[in-house]
């Protein structure tokens, strides 16, 4: 009986330090809340209405979204899901440029004349060839000093070559577009021009996403990605700039869990209307 009983313990013991009973005694978890849309904003109502209506659009909408916005006339901003990571697909191709403007600033250079066309056809026509020559031109450690300079502390460049798979998040994004949009120490006047340039010209087949239902008078600037995986299915996203008429905003929808690119095209719309309607009402 005690010999039984001490081998028992030392299975018991053997099994505990490999892990094998941890599931067992665990406590069931909680069923995790579904995260919430927050907003804050100094226009009375805004936030609220915001909420209300991004919520609203989202509704019955599969997948897993993210939303980002921030108006500087009214010092408005809204999250949801602010910090889960998803698979960039061709959302980087702007950190691309940055980095490689930022990097030509630290050298006090400007970019050559292959570099323009490179980055022109990443940004306007989401040419994935230009892009992983670009990528490896600046080589890891450039862009990990980029996303040090800009303070995207969330964003994981994706490894061997694939920067398709970079991990990126709408806090980073949104911190990429202020650097953009709003003069800074990071990213030149001239740098930031160029971005919006092109950002600005994308292929009318791309203008898709945030900049569904922007006001007339407000000028687009739009970057999107889209890439089926295995797992979580159709990644679609899309981060868009809107100048004019006194205001200047950002979108940022991150999307995974998508049937068909489409589906993923149509939820990143609807909520960008319901932004665009009430900031331009506000």
């Amino acid at each position: 009986m005690t010999h039984g009983r001490s081998r028992h313990a030392r299975l018991i013991g053997a099994a505990i330090s490999a892990g094998i009973l941890i599931p067992a005694v665990a406590a069931t978890p909680a069923t995790a809340a579904t995260p919430t849309v927050s907003c804050t904003s100094a226009e009375a109502g805004l936030a609220a209405k915001l909420k209300k209506d991004i919520t609203a659009a989202l509704a019955n909408r599969k997948g897993t979204i993210a939303v980002g916005v921030y108006d500087r006339t009214t010092n408005t901003t809204c999250t949801l899901r602010a910090s889960t990571a998803f698979d960039s697909a061709s959302i980087v191709k702007v950190t691309v440029l940055a980095t490689l403007l930022w990097d030509a600033s630290k050298h006090g250079r400007y970019l050559t004349d292959r570099e323009v066309a490179l980055s022109r056809a990443m940004i306007t026509k989401s040419d994935n060839a230009s892009t992983t020559t670009l990528w490896k031109q600046l080589g890891l450690t450039k862009i990990r000093g980029f996303l040090t300079a800009a303070g995207m502390t969330q964003t994981k460049p994706g490894a061997n070559g694939y920067w398709g798979l970079t991990q990126i998040t709408v806090t980073d994004e949104q911190k990429l577009l202020k650097l953009i949009n709003v003069k800074n120490t990071v990213l030149s006047d001239n740098a930031r021009a160029f971005i919006l340039k092109l950002m600005g010209q994308v292929v009318s087949s791309q203008r898709w996403g945030t900049p569904y239902g922007a006001p007339a008078g407000i000028t687009v600037a739009v970057k999107n990605g889209w890439l089926s995986r295995a797992t979580h299915g159709w990644r679609v996203h899309s981060v868009g700039l809107f100048r004019g008429a006194g205001r200047g905003y950002t979108i940022t929808v991150l999307t995974h869990g998508n049937s068909t690119m489409n589906y993923g095209i149509t939820t990143i719309q609807n909520v960008s209307k319901v932004i665009h309607r009430d900031l331009a009402a506000a």
